[in-house]
């Protein structure tokens, strides 16, 4: 099954539009979209004929909040169909997406595009998505749904719920919608567990990501007995594979997987696959700007590349891989150059104000702005904009007066898969020469094992 992010779709479509959508795809996807009024309003409000100047920058969308406008969740709902629908184009097999439960505000509407678009699963982690399945369900019959925001530094305990009525933007009667998977990405047996007993609805597997993975990690869990050190993974960090499998429902093994010996291992262990990400993140498919994945594969191929878990990095507090590059945002000394703002908000973490009304604040936004609204210098330390860093790796970084974005790579441990997919001494390789790596002899396996990740497209999703 292929996977595309659902992470900042909304941005990213935007400014595809607004660089001209020269390959005309975007605006062919919005052809098929099922309420073309929306699709109009969103088109024109975003897309320039030949693509705007170089030097001009990028027109931001605005901010999701608690509360949805009707144009936010307009460009979301069509920024994740349009995504899901070329992902989709010219085949039959399956598509997922992945979304954060950290980025919480954008999801509801995100899901409605996705499942417009018939999207195959729903992949969600980086925090504990026990709403997510039963509005998976209600949505499909399109019915009104709810999401339960997280409140930092909450000691009153006040609720915050976002709402969607998907039924407010229809153009005619309702389509029938396929309620897709939900597997839910985890990183030990405790977690599984819990979304079996806690979830609001059914979750058809789990995705069992390490902290070799790239992207964002679990923090490292703290054994009283045998403490580690405070930024260090240790036992109580591999995750109990047989308790896992216990529960009965597939799952797939994520974080240095990228090879034939451990996808074996992995089906030895009872896992139905793997999961896989740089390997893909590097070959010639990858959104990622072709200059900054040849500098990756040199880099390995020299003896070069260094790939750090940062515990400060991330505004959201979770671990996060970065590959240091020089001249990048993982370059500290080159990022410290870099003017702090917070014009794209999606890791903005919601506090109630003293007059009883949310607020947003970013440990990436300017110290002043953060102590303002309460937080602390010391928060802000070593923090790194993510969502402008990542948005230049894929060539959509804003332009700013003193020049563009700095990309951020994030990638696995372990790139130990290349000199195995560059041939005859490329540095290039393609999407089908990593899965033709990777399936190797175990193609027969995954074949004939009876977990045909198809089949689960036609459960009944238990009440």
């Amino acid at each position: 099954m292929g996977v595309v992010s659902g992470t900042a779709l909304d941005s990213v479509f935007a400014r595809r539009l607004q660089l001209g959508d020269e390959s005309g795809d975007l605006r062919r996807a919005l052809s098929q979209f099922p309420w073309p009024a929306m699709a109009g309003r969103v088109r024109d409000r975003y897309f320039i004929p030949g693509g705007k100047l170089a030097g001009v920058p990028f027109r931001n969308n605005s901010m999701v909040s608690e509360k949805l406008s009707r144009d936010v969740a307009e460009l979301l709902i069509v920024a994740n169909f349009v995504e899901v629908y070329l992902a989709k184009e010219g085949h039959e097999e399956l598509v997922g997406i992945n979304y954060l439960e950290k980025v919480q505000r954008p999801t509801l509407p995100s899901l409605l595009g996705a499942m417009l678009a018939r999207v195959d699963a729903i992949l969600m982690g980086a925090g504990i998505p026990l709403a997510i399945p039963g509005i998976l369900d209600k949505l499909a019959k399109w019915e009104e749904v709810e999401l339960k925001l997280t409140v930092v530094e909450n000691p009153d305990v006040r609720s915050v719920t976002q709402s969607f009525n998907p039924s407010s933007f229809l153009e005619g009667p309702p389509i029938e919608l396929k309620r897709p998977l939900f597997l839910a990405i985890i990183s030990s047996e405790t977690l599984a567990k819990t979304f079996e007993r806690r979830a609001g609805g059914f979750t058809d597997g789990f995705i069992v990501e390490n902290y070799t993975a790239g992207g964002h990690n679990a923090p490292p869990r703290r054994d009283r007995n045998a403490p580690t050190e405070p930024n260090q993974y240790g036992p109580k960090d591999v995750p109990d594979l047989a308790a896992i499998a216990e529960i009965g429902r597939p799952f797939w093994l994520a974080g240095s997987y990228a090879s034939p010996e451990r996808l074996g291992e992995a089906l030895e262990a009872g896992a139905t696959g793997v999961q896989l990400g740089s390997i893909f993140a590097l070959s010639d498919e990858s959104g990622i700007m072709p200059s900054l994945r040849r500098r990756l594969i040199d880099d390995y191929m020299n003896g070069n590349l260094k790939i750090r878990t940062d515990f400060e990095a991330s505004p959201t507090g979770f671990p996060f891989k970065i590959a240091e590059l020089d001249g990048t945002a993982g370059d500290p000394e080159r990022y410290k150059e870099r003017s702090r703002i917070c014009d794209m908000g999606y890791l903005r973490e919601m506090l109630i104000s003293a007059d009883g009304k949310p607020t947003y604040r970013c440990r990436a936004e300017p110290v002043s702005d953060f102590i303002r609204k309460g937080g602390s210098a010391e928060a802000t330390n070593h923090r790194i904009c993510l969502c402008n860093g990542l948005m230049a790796t894929i060539g959509l970084g804003q332009v700013r007066s003193d020049g563009s974005e700095l990309p951020l790579v994030t990638a696995g441990d372990d790139f130990s898969f290349l000199p195995s997919v560059l041939k005859r001494g490329k540095r290039t390789y393609t999407a089908s020469d990593a899965i033709d790596y990777v399936m190797g002899e175990n193609r027969v396996r995954i074949g004939s094992n009876g977990s045909d990740s198809r089949k689960m497209t036609r459960r009944v999703v238990p009440k």
